[in-house]
């Protein structure tokens, strides 16, 4: 049975704002490991105005993210009006005018563009290339949201483009390793894998989850289950690919990672979870409480060398060097 679209309401100017998912901005927050990695790497040659630096490419990526969420809105009201609640979205509930939203989604654009152009041309073109995955993800020909798995990885790689965007606002002169942008990916393909576990649970008929999402007409929850442990199996890998090459101390928050991964998948089996909104996740204070303390530890264990470990690991070490040893 398909749910028939809300009541058509007049345009507004808080419904052209909201197209934009400010509160979407959270998202932003995989930018920070970007830096802390880019920092630590290298943190005697980190060049001087780093806070304006960061400051001017957090700009420039919520631009960016906004021009995306614009786009998506646009694209996804035809069917978003199959939804229970994504129906009462400002464009399939009659609050955006299509040209104004057009134009929104152009200039902020161009806006998030010419910030990231202020930095360099390293930090510019990962923007261009996270701007050019929201078209690829929203829009006809390709459409991949459209498409069974594709829809999962071609979204969760905004992940490894967010890194970049923060390695290159520290380090425009360096690539980050390929092993941590492919954890980083594969992580974010296991959230984004939960998020649609989560959002077939919470439609619960078949027929309406295939009239708001094409590929939902494919999944199951076994399918999603198998995809998500596939997801969560890489990044293991290649997370530890990154510490046995780069610093072995972050070794010793493996636990604490798997622990974050257990607890998030436990969030995801709750009715309405809010892993189908992952942008209201800080609600969640345990887990957001459980993710300080990640960020903290790999931030810390980056400038920490712990020579004892190399040995007993048969690892050599990195030539990075590290504030602290013991």
């Amino acid at each position: 049975m398909r749910i028939s679209p809300t009541a058509t309401a007049h345009p507004t100017l808080l419904g052209h704002i909201k197209i934009s998912r400010i509160d979407h901005w959270f998202k932003n927050v995989f930018v920070l490991p970007g830096i802390v990695a880019a920092i630590g790497a290298d943190f005697q040659h980190v060049k001087p105005g780093l806070w304006w630096r960061i400051l001017i490419g957090t700009i420039s990526i919520c631009l960016i993210a906004s021009s995306n969420y614009v786009i998506n809105e646009i694209l996804d009201a035809p069917t978003d009006r199959s939804h229970p609640v994504k129906r009462h979205r400002p464009i399939p509930s009659g609050r955006v005018r299509l040209g104004v939203a057009y134009a929104e989604w152009a200039l902020l654009g161009v806006a998030g563009l010419v910030m990231a152009s202020f930095l360099n041309w390293p930090f510019f073109w990962a923007a261009a290339f996270l701007l050019f995955m929201g078209l690829v993800y929203n829009v006809p020909p390709v459409r991949s949201k459209e498409l069974p798995y594709v829809d999962v990885v071609s979204e969760s790689i905004n992940n490894p483009i967010r890194l970049l965007l923060g390695w290159f606002a520290v380090s425009p002169a360096e690539f980050p390793p390929v092993s941590l942008l492919i954890a980083y990916w594969m992580i974010g393909a296991f959230f984004m894998a939960s998020k649609r576990f989560s959002e077939y649970r919470s439609i619960a008929h078949r027929e309406t989850a295939g009239a708001y999402r094409s590929s939902f007409r494919y999944y199951d929850e076994q399918k999603l289950l198998v995809s998500m442990f596939f997801y969560v199996t890489c990044f293991a890998l290649f997370l530890g690919i990154f510490i046995i090459r780069y610093h072995l101390e972050l070794i010793l928050i493996v636990p604490l990672v798997a622990g974050f991964v257990s607890y998030y998948l436990h969030i995801t089996f709750r009715r309405d979870s809010a892993a189908q909104n992952p942008e209201r996740l800080y609600r969640e204070t345990g887990l957001m409480a459980y993710l300080a303390l990640c960020v903290a530890s790999f931030a810390g264990l980056m400038f920490v060398s712990i020579p004892a470990m190399y040995s007993w690991f048969n690892v050599v070490p990195s030539a990075a060097p590290a504030l602290w040893k013991f």
